[in-house]
């Protein structure tokens, strides 16, 4: 049964909600990519370590230069990065990092860099979900210069969904570290723990990576366990979100305990704690208490959010 048109979307966390085609039908073939270089309306977009280009003319959005317009100079068209498909027209991204000081200036004039965080926060949804998906395919580049088989240069390929060794011809594609990150609760209070170096008052709900063979469901029971003592059970999961410091999947569950006392064990958190719904619904309403919860842009706050709207 289809959903109801009526019925409003409801959005997912943020950098989710990317719209473009990725292309994937495109990307493999050679000329087909150099058609779309081509292309009148072919666009670029692009990022640096630091953050995402943005400019502002009365909608913030991730600055786009026409390729045939200027953006050719900041375009390795020998090994073209394809994001895909935008309204009709190609998107290839452009990793400032690879520019000279002042090819970089020209691609950033009228534009600014903002952090991917930052960026969250201000871009409508979609355009926020192509920024990670444009931060996280140049983190990957960044990274994977070399063939991890026999340590020789590789060349993109795939229209930047792999490189490819010249000289033992393995092929490498883009990795996504999974990790877990789940709401535990019981009797109306929800466990929160708080890493070093957070600011003062700062808690978040527990979250780490998964074990090689290991399910999502048993990586909530053990990361829980391994983090503050308390045994949880029934995991479900809601949603996920790309985040791409540099290279994760956040994956979001619910689960309950039957309480006990929770107590920061592996020395990742320095403290793990039950709060309470009232203080919990306090701190959602403002910023300013003994208690701060993660910024809008993140899963963490998705999910504490959630469960708030659930407990009423």
């Amino acid at each position: 049964m289809s959903p109801d048109d009526n019925t409003p979307a409801i959005p997912g966390p943020t950098f989710t909600g990317v719209t473009l085609d990725r292309a994937e039908g495109a990307r493999h073939d050679p000329d087909e990519i150099a058609k779309l270089l081509e292309d009148p309306g072919a666009v670029t977009v692009a990022a640096t370590e630091e953050g995402v280009v943005i400019e502002d003319n009365g909608r913030p959005a991730l600055a786009r230069r026409l390729v045939v317009q200027g953006g050719s100079a900041a375009l390795d068209r020998r090994a073209p990065i394809l994001l895909g498909i935008e309204d009709g027209s190609p998107l290839f991204a452009v990793d400032l990092e690879a520019l000279d000081p002042e090819a970089r200036a020209t691609e950033i004039d009228g534009a600014s860099i903002v952090s991917l965080r930052d960026a969250g926060a201000v871009l409508p949804h979609s355009e926020a979900g192509l920024a990670a998906y444009l931060t996280a395919l140049l983190n990957w580049h960044r990274r994977h210069r070399f063939c991890a088989n026999c340590g020789a240069p590789t060349n993109v390929a795939d229209g930047g969904f792999s490189r490819k060794c010249p000289n033992c011809g393995a092929s490498h594609f883009p990795r996504t570290d999974p990790v877990v990150i789940m709401v535990v609760e019981h009797d109306g209070r929800l466990l929160l723990g708080r890493r070093p170096g957070w600011p003062q008052g700062r808690y978040s709900v527990l979250a780490g990576f998964v074990a090689p063979g290991e399910t999502l469901e048993e990586a909530v029971v053990r990361e829980v366990r391994e983090e503050s003592g308390i045994d949880v059970y029934d995991p479900r999961y809601v949603a996920s979100q790309p985040w791409p410091f540099p290279s994760s999947l956040m994956l979001g569950f619910t689960s309950f305990a039957d309480g006990g006392e929770p107590k920061a064990r592996d020395g990742e958190l320095e403290d793990v704690r039950w709060f309470a719904l009232d203080q919990v619904r306090a701190a959602a309403r403002s910023d300013d208490g003994e208690l701060r919860l993660p910024p809008p842009v993140s899963i963490a706050r998705f999910l504490i959010d959630g469960w708030l709207e659930r407990m009423g």
